[in-house]
């Protein structure tokens, strides 16, 4: 799809770049109204969603230039330039949209928490239960203000939980 660049002359190039650039870092995109002559709507979604994805991909998995550059290695060597321009000259300020783009999923952070394992004994259904219940209290701090959230889990639900929390801290790990 990144092939479909060369359709745009050169010298549209680098503006067209760094308009992408700029949707990435919160402001407007490059508008089809601009573009339209020059490809199909289907060719369009497909050019500004290659061109968004390779800027992503290059900046947050922080691939050298040489990498970067060999993945558009099939693009005519004006076309090159303009990207590896483009990249380099903003690549930090792509870098630190992605990072408010993470950031922003939540700004939930948990500060404390506290734990109590309880037998259930009996319900007022059955009379012989015998069922282990965990309680557990979390104090999470969103926005300056600390918010209690308490959790009752049966057996099942906090190997879920356990799971979960789990497969969280590997990607973390990956990420490091």
């Amino acid at each position: 799809m990144l092939r479909l660049l060369e359709k745009l002359p050169p010298g549209r190039a680098l503006e067209f770049l760094h308009k992408i650039v700029d949707g990435i870092c919160g402001r407007a995109y490059p508008r089809y109204q601009d573009y339209g002559s020059i490809w199909s709507l289907s060719e369009w979604m497909g050019v500004l969603e290659e061109t968004m994805t390779y800027f992503k991909t290059a900046v947050g998995k922080n691939i050298s230039d040489e990498e970067a550059a060999q993945q558009i290695n099939e693009l005519n060597s004006n076309y090159q330039e303009a990207i590896t321009k483009c990249l380099k000259g903003r690549k930090e300020e792509i870098r630190n949209a992605l990072v408010e783009n993470v950031n922003a999923i939540s700004s939930a952070q948990l500060q404390d928490f506290d734990w109590q394992l309880k037998l259930a004994l009996s319900s007022d259904k059955i009379s012989m239960l015998q069922m282990p219940l965990l309680n557990l209290d979390l104090d999470v701090r969103e926005n300056g203000e600390i918010k209690p959230i308490s959790i009752e889990m049966n057996k099942e639900e906090l190997q879920t939980l356990i799971n979960a929390l789990e497969a969280a801290n590997k990607v973390v790990l990956q990420l490091k």
